[in-house]
């Protein structure tokens, strides 16, 4: 195929195709963190967007076959930090280990949840809806706590982790 043409497919049927395609859509990386019985626990998310800025609610979703799945399915309160260019470091070690968030720079809260410092943003967040979605579920937070640091945040294009930098 020429690079004029445009693939088209059918993305029931063509998982890896419609995955390449969701590639190309440029995401933040942000990380979910909570509390659990086995101690914090951490899970790497693309899936994140605002909702409402009244009330002030965001979402993210997690797939249903995530060995993480059942920590974060449950909780009623969570964590979403959006990371900077520099923390891919924080990125990695937690795609290998759900309790990594033990090993980083991080703190507890108030209320006991779990937050990753230098973030450019985070959002400590009361569970408020969830809904469903096919393979994952969509988690819905309502936003008690938020804040943000200046920084270029780290970004996620196809397979890929990268910065970005104004021009």
């Amino acid at each position: 195929m020429d690079a004029g043409t445009i693939a088209t497919f059918d993305p029931s049927t063509d998982a890896d195709s419609f995955r390449g395609a969701l590639g190309t859509f440029v995401t933040g990386v942000t990380v979910v963190t909570t509390d659990s019985p086995e101690g914090p626990v951490a899970i790497v998310a693309n899936s994140f967007a605002s909702v409402s800025l009244d009330p002030p609610l965001v979402l993210w979703s997690p797939a249903k076959a995530s060995k993480r799945f059942e920590h974060f399915a449950g909780s009623r309160r969570f964590a979403i930090h959006v990371l900077a260019a520099d923390q891919r470091d924080i990125c990695a070690a937690i795609v290998r280990s759900k309790t990594a968030i033990s090993q980083i720079p991080m703190h507890l809260s108030h209320c006991g949840m779990p937050i990753i410092e230098g973030a450019l943003a985070t959002f400590e967040c009361n569970l408020e809806a969830t809904h469903d979605a096919g393979d994952h579920v969509i988690i819905v937070g309502r936003v008690i706590k938020a804040h943000h640091n200046p920084g270029d945040p780290l970004v996620f294009h196809a397979g890929k982790y990268g910065g970005f930098h104004q021009d």
